[in-house]
């Protein structure tokens, strides 16, 4: 029995979902010192710099849209819905939360956008699966 493709989409979110996890942790240490990422973190610190600011924002918005993901990814599979739709859809969605990254992570401003609004038309593409067979 293979895993359906949808699970497999989860998986590699979750594995996305540790990179977000760690690249933002690793520039706040790179800031902050290893003292403040071993201690307890109650000391007021200055803002991030520019490029741990938009890691840490792009882990935040990652986070917002990954558990309507996750719902997504496996209520497709579950409710016998997956198909053609919801693959496509999950492949976009993942695709574009990988492209944007990167994208926030260097300031391009504009694709970022469109990288973002790709993963809902994803997301989109899944829910639609899900109640419409896909």
């Amino acid at each position: 029995m293979s895993l359906p493709f949808e699970l497999t989409v989860l998986g590699l979110g979750c594995v996305l979902a540790l990179v977000h996890i760690f690249s933002a942790i690793q520039l706040k240490t790179r800031q902050y010192g290893r003292a403040w990422n071993m201690g307890a973190r109650d000391e007021k610190q200055p803002p991030l710099n520019d490029i741990a600011a938009r890691v840490a924002r792009a882990q935040a918005n990652y986070f917002e849209t990954f558990p309507i993901a996750i719902a997504l990814l496996l209520a497709v599979p579950l409710a016998g819905h997956a198909g053609t739709l919801s693959a496509i859809g999950a492949a976009l969605w993942l695709v574009a939360r990988i492209i944007y990254l990167p994208l926030y992570w260097t300031g391009v401003k504009g694709w970022r956008t469109l990288a973002f609004l790709a993963s809902v038309i994803g997301l989109l593409m899944l829910l639609a699966a899900l109640f419409f067979r896909g």
